[in-house]
């Protein structure tokens, strides 16, 4: 291998270094420089704008054309600057440059749509009547609060473009010296350097006496190949007498590592010992720098401390229930241990902190479903109990009554066989919440979609509702039929009960980006933004009088979500009050 000058392998960098560094600081200052100097005109502009407003303010509200041109040419010579003066409606009144009659409507204009809206507006473009690139401010005239017109004053840019181009030739002078000397200074400072590697390379053959596992990769540099030969040999004696050191600070890292449990373990100034990945992740800190300082500068948790106040005052375990608050809430079940030496001093502690989240949401989603399917059922009941209680207590003498408290009864009953079947298909659905558990074929979903608008026919026609299909007939794939069929039904179901007599549902299934996504769309009253991210529980309902009028379990999206789910999928749903909604099954396209 051929080994060249370490001076050979660094300079290139160097060079390249000084090259990109010298052409973003001409760009960097030539874009300041340019921005500097048309906020400079736009002031300028500005303040002449306003100054001319004060004198055409009675004018312009007189529409004294002749005046106005007049003023604005004497003003234009005064300044310099181009002074225009348009009405509201588009229309020239008076300009320091060409005849007002000549010119055209000046209404489209970007800095005077920006001024006819009550503030001043600012454009740089090419003017085809003075041909050169121009700065234009547009100053609103207002009259008693109402605008009567717009003043605008431009400067021409031109002088920008001839600075920056003596700047860049200043930079390319200053640029070429730069590198002379960076490559003079860099031959010393690197000769400098190479002949302390030398000597640093006679004092570690000197200390090699051991051997590493891992090898240092021969150098084609001239100076350091002989070092590298060197450390090669010293590297292989200590790795004889560190491996066993370094295999033990392994095992207990990687025993640390991989528990799901946090670890945190204090000394007697209770300065961070060891804090485990889990740890870190519960207290969202970075290991490198809370270890060796006092738990009460970098964990800054009023629950933590007071965990190790308890724990440092007792002999015995402490356990302790922490809620973190941040970006979720974590609730985190806290073990504390005081460690002692063999004289039993005390000289630290260890905690240590299991995740019960997701027990504690278990416990929260358990009692809430108790408490909604009390509440659901407590309803129909009441209402079995109360009309066969009248059935039995009261003498009813017309048939008309005997059916009316009969079907009262029947229709209730049917709620509670409802509830219970909706029940009974979430519970199967949250037992086979994966693929592998639910059996799936390849189906065509005009197939599954036509299947559903014909079980939804019936109640579509009793509303007066049109039910309208679109997908492609070789649109295919891996589904459980029954359960598709069944989603899908429930989101037409739904989309029937909210829509009006003569409305339209669209049911349509599209395959992009290895997803294909069916669409339910209605043209109903819509859901409020405040309801989507909850739509999907049980039992939510965003209007629970109009949802019980209709006969609603509250079950039926979240069966929808859970057949999703349970085919590697998702759902969601976009909505807008009074335009209506739009609910999406996402699933897998087959690869």
């Amino acid at each position: 291998m051929k080994r060249r000058k370490l001076f050979w392998h660094l300079y290139p960098y160097l060079f390249v270094i000084i090259i990109i560094s010298l052409i973003l600081t001409a760009i960097y200052v030539s874009y300041e420089m340019r921005n500097i100097h048309i906020n400079e005109i736009s002031r300028t502009l500005e303040d002449r704008a306003s100054l001319v407003e004060v004198q055409l303010r009675d004018l312009i509200g007189a529409r004294d054309i002749v005046k106005i041109d007049s003023l604005c040419k004497e003003y234009g010579r005064l300044t310099d600057t181009r002074i225009t003066v348009i009405d509201t409606g588009g229309n020239v009144l008076g300009d320091s440059e060409k005849n007002p009659l000549l010119m055209e409507n000046h209404g489209a204009r970007s800095e005077i749509v920006i001024a006819y809206e009550g503030t001043t507006g600012f454009a740089t473009r090419f003017s085809n009547t003075l041909q050169k690139n121009m700065k234009y401010v547009a100053l609103p005239v207002k009259i008693h609060g109402r605008i009567e017109g717009v003043i605008r004053t431009s400067l021409p840019v031109s002088g920008i473009e001839e600075t920056l181009n003596e700047f860049y030739q200043g930079v390319a002078i200053g640029g070429l010296v730069i590198i002379l000397l960076a490559t003079l200074i860099s031959f010393i400072v690197f000769k400098r350097i190479t002949n302390p590697l030398g000597e640093l390379q006679k004092g570690a053959e000197k200390f090699a006496n051991g051997e590493l596992d891992y090898k240092l990769h021969p150098s084609n540099v001239n100076e350091i190949a002989s070092l590298v030969e060197s450390m090669n040999r010293m590297a292989k004696e200590l790795n004889l007498r560190i491996r066993t050191i370094v295999e033990q600070r392994n095992e207990r890292e990687a025993i640390l590592s991989s528990m799901t449990e946090g670890i945190l373990a204090l000394d007697a100034k209770q300065n961070i010992v060891t804090i485990n990945k889990a740890a870190a992740t519960f207290f969202d800190a970075n290991p490198d720098d809370v270890i060796g300082r006092p738990i009460y500068e970098t964990l800054r948790i009023t629950d933590l401390h007071r965990l190790v106040d308890e724990t440092s005052a007792s002999k015995t375990t402490v356990e302790k229930e922490m809620k973190l608050l941040g970006k979720s809430e974590k609730y985190l079940q806290a073990h504390g241990t005081s460690l002692t030496d063999v004289a039993d001093n005390r000289i630290g502690m260890v905690l240590v902190f299991n995740d019960i989240t997701k027990l504690k949401k278990l416990e929260n989603i358990r009692r809430d479903f108790v408490a909604n399917v009390s509440h659901e059922l407590k309803t129909p009941i009441t209402a079995i109990l109360g009309s066969a209680e009248t059935l039995l207590e009261t003498n009813i003498e017309k048939a008309e009554d005997s059916k009316r408290f009969l079907g009262m009864i029947i229709r209730h009953s049917e709620r509670l066989n409802s509830l219970v079947d909706d029940l009974l298909a979430l519970a199967s659905l949250e037992n086979e919440p994966g693929e592998d558990n639910i059996e799936l074929s390849r189906h065509r979903l005009i197939e599954v979609l036509d299947s559903s608008i014909a079980l939804c026919k019936s109640k579509s026609e009793t509303y007066e509702i049109q039910l309208k299909s679109e997908c492609e007939t070789s649109l295919s794939a891996n589904i459980n039929f029954r359960q598709i069929e069944q989603a899908i039904t429930n989101l037409i179901d739904n989309a029937i009960k909210y829509s009006k007599s003569g409305d339209s549902i669209f049911v349509r299934a599209i395959s992009k980006d290895s997803e294909i996504t069916i669409f339910v769309e209605d043209q109903g009253i819509g859901i409020e933004s405040k309801h989507l991210p909850r739509l999907f529980e049980r039992f939510y309902r965003v209007d629970s009088g109009r949802s019980r009028e209709l006969w609603g379990t509250g079950l039926g999206l979240a069966i929808v979500k859970h057949i999703a789910l349970a085919h590697s999928g998702k759902v969601s749903v976009e909505s807008t009050p009074h335009k209506g909604s739009v609910f999406k099954i996402h699933l897998p396209a087959i690869s």
